[in-house]
């Protein structure tokens, strides 16, 4: 072999070795997405709303304060604040909602405090307004519960929810043949404009297997998955407690880590997670006073049980280095 022939053939090997170490980096990359929004952006709105002041709707003319939670913390927290609205002798009116429509009622200045379960937009961020995080909860994939498998490594996951492994014995080879019938994914595509959530499984709608059977709420996520056997979906295990009335599913471990062991989502390590917010207006009035109270007594509450729902508190993030500003969570632990 000449000179030219052997040093064409070295770079030939340097080429493949360097496709060899970025290829994997890139399919890595392409499946990072933004989990959390830059909180110095705000949603551009004209002067005139900015002077508008907050106003309840007519049928809401004598409460003390107007509230909108959404899926998650509509069943959590609905509770917690009628008894505290008794404690304090305060009328207090509670709207069921989700997140666009906490954002829809915070334009239209109707309410004094909204529920996010989600990282904000850049869109919910309405100029003075102030977020205050709860903490965050995992969110775990769920399967039927005669489903022998009861772990997947998070790249099995994709793969399934990608529609590159269609049948669960194609995940992991040695399933009961029951199982070769083609996997079912559920999914609740929920808070499209927003960061984090499901887009750490996969970033983008687009991503998805054309097989993807969507709801839109979480009992029908749980109903979905307790009646097929090849089904597979995902929700937090305090969701799942709370909607056992619609069947029986089964959390998986993701990576052999246990869902419902908060030290992976405090640590960094749990893949993908809700993270709960609470928006108060930032202009000093008697009653965002009282709303700043009901947001700091919700707090308390959720630092005294957070095992029992299964959240990580804004206490233990901060101590173990999650980014917060002000009381706003707004990045993983990290490097700045």
């Amino acid at each position: 072999m000449g000179m030219g022939a052997k040093q064409a053939l070295a770079c030939w090997w340097v080429i493949l070795a360097t496709w060899a170490v970025l290829l994997p980096t890139a399919a890595v990359g392409a499946m990072q997405a933004e989990k959390f929004s830059d909180p110095n952006l705000t949603a551009k709105v004209p002067q005139s709303w900015v002077e508008q002041p907050v106003k309840h709707e007519d049928r809401y003319a004598d409460a003390d304060l107007v509230l909108a939670l959404g899926q998650q913390t509509y069943p959590v927290f609905r509770e917690f604040i009628e008894d505290y609205a008794k404690q304090n002798h305060l009328n207090i009116v509670i709207q069921p909602g989700t997140c666009g429509i906490s954002a829809g009622k915070l334009l239209r200045k109707s309410v004094d405090l909204a529920a996010f379960c989600c990282p904000p937009a850049r869109t919910d961020r309405f100029p003075g307004t102030r977020f205050h995080s709860l903490g965050i909860a995992p969110i775990a994939l769920i399967v039927h519960p005669d489903n022998p498998v009861n772990s997947v490594t998070l790249e099995e996951a994709r793969q399934i929810y990608q529609g590159s492994a269609p049948t669960w014995s194609d995940v992991k080879p040695r399933v009961p043949s029951i199982l070769e019938r083609p996997i079912q994914p559920v999914g609740r595509l929920h808070c499209k404009i927003r960061p984090g959530h499901w887009r750490a499984l996969l970033p983008t709608e687009e991503k998805f297997s054309a097989k993807l059977y969507e709801v839109g709420v979480i009992p029908d996520m749980i109903s979905q998955v307790a009646r097929n056997p090849a089904a597979i979906g995902w929700e937090t295990p305090l969701m799942v407690r709370h909607y056992s009335a619609k069947g029986k599913v089964k959390m998986l471990n993701i990576d052999n880590m246990d869902p419902t062991d908060t030290r992976h989502a405090l640590a960094g390590d749990w893949p993908f997670y809700r993270t709960y917010h609470l928006v108060t207006w930032a202009h000093d009035s008697k009653t965002n006073r009282e709303a700043t109270k009901l947001v700091a007594y919700l707090r308390n509450k959720i630092e005294a049980i957070h095992q029992e729902i299964g959240f990580v508190p804004p206490s233990k993030l901060k101590q173990a280095g999650w980014r917060f500003l002000g009381d706003e969570l707004v990045a993983e632990p990290g490097p700045r």
